[in-house]
């Protein structure tokens, strides 16, 4: 029956942008920047309430108190689903996501990009990437948005072995911005290429900003070991989750 259900929502999740994509595209050109993440918002919540109602999964957002209210800058998040791309904007006033520049080039979904300003970013060419990158992120920086990033670049599997690429720590040494680690347990729920959903609580953290100042070492190491030790703890309490349908996915799931 779950199987049935996961089925069933990833289809609904990608209609339901597909429709939402089309619908808004004639009038999203004439919405402010602010007010198009209205939209975007809206999409996020309507996301979580499917996964609700449909396959029972809770929510719990911790460390909100970290989130800084004024000025930008960069959300640093583990990356496990496609769940935490329509979560994280939910709390964040302005943000922009860095994105693979290919994505820009795809109908209604780049359009959309675009309006909102995002960074795309090339990854075929390194050191190019990275000095377009920085440039347009401080550009953003300096006008009070936030950056989400995902260090590791792709969706990993949950307990998989970090992957940390250098752009992270080339924009915190170069930008002098504050960064904003998020560990998350998503991985378990909703598996990295999978039509699979289970039942149990999805978990958001917001782990202390990290100030600018560290060496890239330094920092580097910092920020790997603060999002994967959190995130193995959220996913560690999954254990004793009686609600929780997938305890393949668990490491030492016999324990």
């Amino acid at each position: 029956m779950m199987i049935l259900r996961s089925v069933l929502f990833v289809i609904l999740f990608n209609v339901m942008t597909v429709i939402q994509l089309l619908f808004w595209t004639p009038v999203y050109f004439f919405l402010p920047r602010h007010e198009g993440w209205k939209v975007i918002r809206s999409w996020g919540w309507l996301n979580l309430w499917m996964q609700h109602w449909l396959i029972g999964t809770r929510y719990d957002f911790r460390g909100l108190e970290n989130i800084p209210e004024e000025g930008g800058f960069i959300l640093a998040s583990k990356h496990q689903s496609s769940w935490e791309t329509y979560t994280m904007l939910l709390f964040l006033r302005d943000p922009s996501y860095i994105l693979k520049r290919e994505l820009m080039l795809l109908p209604f979904f780049g359009w959309f990009a675009m309006k909102l300003e995002v960074i795309g970013v090339n990854r075929g060419k390194r050191s190019e990437a990275l000095r377009m990158m920085n440039r347009d992120a401080a550009r953003q920086l300096e006008n009070g948005r936030q950056i989400v990033i995902y260090p590791e670049g792709t969706r990993t599997m949950a307990y998989s072995e970090p992957r940390y690429k250098f752009g992270i720590t080339h924009m915190y040494e170069n930008l002098g911005a504050r960064v904003l680690p998020a560990a998350l347990n998503s991985g378990l729920f909703w598996p990295r290429n999978s039509m699979r959903l289970y039942k149990g609580t999805c978990v958001l953290e917001f782990l202390p900003v990290i100030e600018p100042g560290l060496e890239g070492k330094e920092f580097s190491e910092t920020l790997s070991s603060s999002i994967e030790e959190k995130s193995n703890a959220l996913m560690d309490e999954v254990h004793h989750d009686p609600e929780f349908d997938g305890r393949h996915l668990l490491k030492n799931a016999s324990n």
